[in-house]
């Protein structure tokens, strides 16, 4: 059954303003809906597709829906997962060692 509104988790204004206190620029996606992940950022020339999940919740309340499942194996690009601003931060700056 679609959903009629994307909803955003708790947690993901925290990361989003964690992100760009430290210069990483930041798009909010989640109302795309259909799978499309919640925030796409960008640093240093670099995009990254982030679907953020509550740390604070059950892992089973932390699984991916099923649109999010059928995007993540169709894309064939970098997508991760984060449910906190460390993990959010460590995507990046780990992607990006030179």
């Amino acid at each position: 059954m679609p959903r009629n509104r994307a909803r955003k988790d708790d947690n993901q204004t925290e990361i989003v303003e964690g992100l760009r206190k430290l210069g990483i620029s930041v798009a909010i996606t989640h109302q795309l809906g259909k799978g499309f992940p919640d925030i796409v950022c960008g640093y240093h020339g670099k995009n990254y597709m982030i679907e953020i999940k509550d740390g604070n919740k059950s892992p089973s309340q932390q699984k991916l829906s099923d649109d999010e499942i059928v995007f993540h194996d169709e894309w064939r690009g970098q997508i991760d997962i984060a449910n906190s601003l460390d993990a959010a931060v460590g995507i990046i700056f780990k992607k990006n060692k030179r």
